[in-house]
């Protein structure tokens, strides 16, 4: 299966580093300690910049060639247009236009630094993807969120920009739950989670100010801690777990029809048997045993996020990654469970 991290022949590492845990397919870097933002961009393969660079094609070289006339081929500049390049060993990333600003890896750093005036960020994995065109950083925020008297959730921020042109640069908070490592990306009202800025003027700027944005300093947690505890005092019964499971996992609208009418016998075999798994990981997993999980709105949520990291089968990781923090399959279905089980707790839900 492919990683598609990137290999730095001039070093002869992969382009990744892991806090402790076994790195990506086994490749890139594990340290023992939290890196410095200085000691990310070494030990993660990030210490490069990225420049702009004109672009020039060639006039009659296909005529020339043709008719065997040895001519000097002129260079045309193609305006408005430029390739992003590696300065460390000169590859090309990609084609950009005149307005794409490039923000170099050690500015995406800043992102993280800005937040805490770089005191008690805890650097976990980053890495960079290709020849270096994408790369992401993950990173925990210092304090918790407490769900009764044992259950902590850790508040970690990841990032990922590109310098090939494609997509924007994107932040994002999402609270793991420590004994399972949960994915929890919760669809808030009040404040964002996530946020892109776009390769344009003042790109740099707006970066550093991302996180006065997305109410990640102090709002988002302390939203998050009072719907969680909410959620861990409402009892749900085990048919209307089986429910809400099915209502999140839907694949479409006719599945979804299906399920409404009552009509689960002409489910798919793989929509029954996901839907089967994410009730046995509810029912059976060591953390769906606390206090505020079992039997609670909280660990229905909790199961379904845990399915994700912890069930389901991936490609590779780099497929898993997209998957629970880019806008994958994963992330849209604990979503939709957030949404569900905030209905439940209203009373809005079918199942009640």
């Amino acid at each position: 299966m492919a990683h598609n991290l990137n290999f730095n022949e001039q070093t002869g590492k992969h382009s990744f580093f892991s806090v402790k845990e076994k790195a990506w397919h086994g490749l890139g870097q594990i340290v023992e300690g939290y890196p410095t933002s200085a000691e990310v961009l070494k030990f993660a393969g990030l210490d490069y910049s990225v420049a702009k660079r004109k672009l020039f094609t060639f006039d009659n070289e296909n005529e020339a060639a043709q008719e065997n006339i040895e001519i000097k081929i002129s260079e045309i500049e193609v305006p408005n247009f430029y390739a992003t390049i590696r300065t460390d060993n000169e590859s090309i990333l990609g084609v950009v236009g005149k307005d794409y600003e490039v923000v170099q890896n050690i500015d995406a750093l800043s992102f993280f630094d800005a937040i805490v005036g770089g005191d008690g960020i805890q650097y976990e994995t980053a890495g960079a993807l290709g020849k270096g065109e994408k790369i992401f950083i993950t990173a925990k925020l210092p304090g918790y969120i407490r769900v009764g008297n044992d259950d902590m959730i850790e508040k970690y921020l990841f990032l990922t920009t590109s310098h090939d042109g494609f997509g924007s640069i994107m932040a994002a908070f999402t609270p793991i739950r420590i004994v399972c490592n949960n994915t929890l990306n919760a669809a808030l009202k009040n404040c964002s989670n996530s946020i892109k800025i776009r390769h344009t003027a003042n790109a740099k700027e707006r970066l550093e100010q991302a996180h006065k944005v997305m109410g990640i300093s102090n709002q988002l947690s302390i939203q998050l801690e009072g719907i969680y505890n909410q959620w861990a005092k409402v009892r749900i019964t085990d048919k209307e777990v089986q429910k809400l499971i099915k209502l999140a996992m839907v694949p479409n609208k006719e599945v979804l029809q299906d399920i409404e009418k009552g009509e689960l016998d002409e489910l798919s075999t793989c929509f029954k048997n996901m839907c089967n798994d994410v009730y046995e990981y509810n029912m059976t997993s060591p953390s769906q045993q606390y206090e505020t999980t079992k039997g609670t709105v909280f660990g229905t949520y909790n199961a379904i996020t845990g399915y994700f990291q912890n069930i389901r089968n991936y490609k590779d990781e780099e497929a898993k990654m997209k998957s629970l923090l880019y806008g994958g399959t994963a992330q849209l279905k604990t979503q939709k469970a957030f949404q569900l089980c905030e209905s439940f707790v209203k009373c809005e839900f079918a199942g009640n």
